[in-house]
């Protein structure tokens, strides 16, 4: 499963970048969560898995939705108009980094360690390397402020698991995939509806095949995979998925969509991944959920 998640994760940065090719950002996210909802709803129907049961579950659909799934989401989109999908997923690898800072506050059975500071600085020292790249000259004159703004997925992606490893005791992962893509689904459809009705729409071959392979492999079958994992492998196994993505994702764009890479981009992304395995490696043995 592990193997999985990488090997999906890690190419849905490219399928991204050809999907947006033929859809607008907000338009595409709200497809993508639609069909995926829609295969995980019918598995619980088929399952007869009761959804809504367990102890703050509807809490988490709405927090899920709306942080990990609409915000995060509609931020890498719109961000990857801008930046290469390589950039992109180097920049999200602080997912793991930041789930260990807030799991310090948040969860008592975690606290921060020396070796999350140090490889917080060291994945920060990353950022700044990328950053001092002319981002501009690759990309475009909004590169820049479309990473920093993809900063902001991370983030918010981290605050939703950690809470989710809260109190998502007892909850079936499919509960925890299938509402909250709906959720974002309906957020995100608002939001092209109010941004987007003027842009042109383009449902070709490689649109289609993008918006298939990321609704049933990089949603529907991967999410409910990575929140079964967190109830079986240690938090700090799962967290490898997100430094090993990123080389898959880089290697993707640079054969397959022939994105730049540059020695900063590598020396940063080394720094970055360095220094999420070095946080990862230093966290006590987390409570399941």
């Amino acid at each position: 499963m592990f193997v999985i998640l990488t090997l999906v994760w890690g190419t849905t940065w490219a399928a991204i970048r050809v999907g947006l090719s033929g859809l607008p950002p907000f338009t595409a996210v709200a497809i993508r969560f639609t069909i995926a909802t829609a295969i995980l709803l019918a598995i619980a129907r088929i399952a007869k898995i009761k959804l809504g049961a367990q102890p703050h579950e509807k809490t988490l659909w709405i927090l899920n939705g709306f942080l990990f799934f609409s915000v995060s989401y509609g931020v890498v989109y719109w961000s990857e108009l801008y930046v290469p999908s390589g950039l992109a997923s180097i920049l999200f690898a602080t997912f793991p980094l930041l789930v260990a800072l807030f799991a310090h506050w948040l969860l008592p059975n975690e606290p921060l360690r020396k070796g999350t500071g140090l490889g917080a600085v060291l994945a920060f020292a990353g950022v700044v390397v990328i950053f001092s790249e002319d981002l501009a000259r690759i990309g475009g004159p909004k590169t820049v402020t479309a990473a920093a703004v993809l900063l902001l997925s991370p983030l918010v992606s981290s605050v939703s698991s950690v809470l989710v490893k809260r109190w998502g005791a007892g909850i079936h992962p499919i509960s925890l995939a299938a509402v909250p893509m709906a959720i974002a689904a309906a957020v995100m459809g608002i939001l092209a509806i109010a941004f987007e009705r003027s842009q042109p729409v383009t449902f070709d071959a490689a649109t289609i095949g993008s918006l298939v392979y990321l609704s049933v492999f990089g949603s529907a079958l991967t999410f409910t995979l990575y929140y079964w994992l967190l109830r079986h492998v240690k938090a700090s196994r799962v967290a490898l998925i997100a430094y090993a993505t990123p080389v898959i994702a880089v290697i993707t764009g640079v054969v397959a969509l022939h994105e730049p890479l540059t020695a900063r981009f590598v020396v940063g992304g080394v720094l970055v991944i360095a220094g999420v395995a070095l946080a990862a490696k230093s966290r006590p043995e987390p409570v399941k959920v």
